[in-house]
């Protein structure tokens, strides 16, 4: 289990490095303890963090605004709950 993550009572909570505008969303692997997300949106007006609460939301299998920022609004560092995640699903995407 990667220290970028942890367990809730309802979720997980995992802190991922956002690069915004990549020509494509794909999970690009660990930076640190973090897991990195390409995201293939601009960094304006919100646009790359519904990107990232998208794709996450699919690869998890779970709503999109279940996928929460919980700090790192402007920042490409973000702490996110994952609301009805477990850590497998998410030690699944570390895999990726």
């Amino acid at each position: 289990m990667a220290s970028g993550s942890g367990n809730c009572s309802e979720g997980v909570i995992l802190t991922v490095k956002v690069v915004p505008g990549s020509s494509r969303t794909q999970i690009a692997g660990r930076h640190g303890d973090m897991l990195k997300v390409k995201i293939a949106a601009p960094p304006e007006k919100g646009k790359a963090n519904k990107e990232l609460q998208r794709f996450l939301a699919a690869q998890l299998k779970i709503k999109r605004k279940d996928v929460e920022i919980q700090t790192g609004q402007t920042s490409s560092i973000k702490k996110l709950f994952l609301q009805g995640a477990t850590k497998k699903d998410v030690q699944a995407l570390f895999s990726e």
